[in-house]
């Protein structure tokens, strides 16, 4: 799991350098707009999804007033009807990569997502064909200050989130990330809740179960396909089984 934590500490620390908050927001609306649809309503009390949403936003320091009209602008029935999809293929050297977009317009993205993936030497797979390499998870991203602010230990601190259903919790530099099963993602942000501590970042993410190992050159050509998917505005979450080692996270 190391590999995967150190891409998603990377991808914060180079989202916040590139400035790329525009990209954070449009991605987040589309969160919430499906969360509206799909979980229930407007009110974040009664809709876990849109709930978690708003926390989202919240952690990429979207404005109040953009979050109430992302959700206004949603429970519109003239709003655009946004579908969730995924996508899974192959990079050069057999990188497995799979894509969670929201998109209105599926043939628009599926044409998008096939050329990225021929132009980078690769190739779009059939659905379910990575199945055996993800595994969903919880994961929550929270400030590395947390445990002083709420008067406790990195011990205890620790400890508390396993109560919570925590299977593991690694310090990255500025934030603890906290991986949970798909199972106890509720239970780890009920948790999180009576601590008082509003995550980061909360998702369900697909986490690789064996990662592999590329030379520093191999590795940026895979990234600069993963830097495309994150480019288009259909794509929502990229994953991959790319081992970070500390040589290729250096060089990002």
């Amino acid at each position: 799991m190391s590999g995967h934590s150190k891409w998603a500490t990377t991808k914060r620390k180079k989202a916040v350098i590139d400035g790329k908050k525009s990209k954070a927001f449009t991605k987040v609306v589309k969160e919430i707009a499906v969360a509206v649809k799909e979980g229930g309503g407007t009110d974040p009390e009664g809709n876990a999804r849109l709930r978690l949403a708003i926390a989202n936003a919240k952690g990429v320091n979207m404005p109040k007033e953009n979050i109430e009209r992302a959700i206004n602008k949603a429970a519109d029935k003239n709003a655009a009807n946004l579908m969730e999809t995924t996508y899974e293929g192959y990079g050069p050297n057999g990188i497995a990569i799979f894509l969670e977009c929201t998109t209105d317009n599926i043939n628009r993205t599926v044409s998008n997502v096939r050329t990225a993936f021929t132009k980078y030497g690769g190739a779009l797979g059939t659905k379910g064909s990575l199945e055996f390499i993800f595994v969903k998870k919880g994961v929550f991203t929270v400030a590395a200050g947390i445990p002083i602010a709420i008067g406790v230990d990195e011990e205890e601190f620790t400890l508390e989130l396993i109560d919570g259903g925590a299977e593991e919790v690694e310090k990255e530099d500025e934030v603890f990330i906290i991986y949970t099963s798909f199972e106890d993602f509720g239970r780890m942000q009920k948790k999180l809740d009576q601590m008082g501590i509003t995550p980061e970042n909360a998702q369900l993410q697909r986490i690789p179960i064996t990662t592999k190992t590329l030379g520093l050159e191999a590795s940026k050509k895979i990234f600069k396909l993963i830097e495309h998917f994150e480019e288009d505005e259909d794509v929502q979450n990229v994953y991959h089984n790319l081992e970070m080692t500390d040589e290729l996270v250096k060089e990002l």
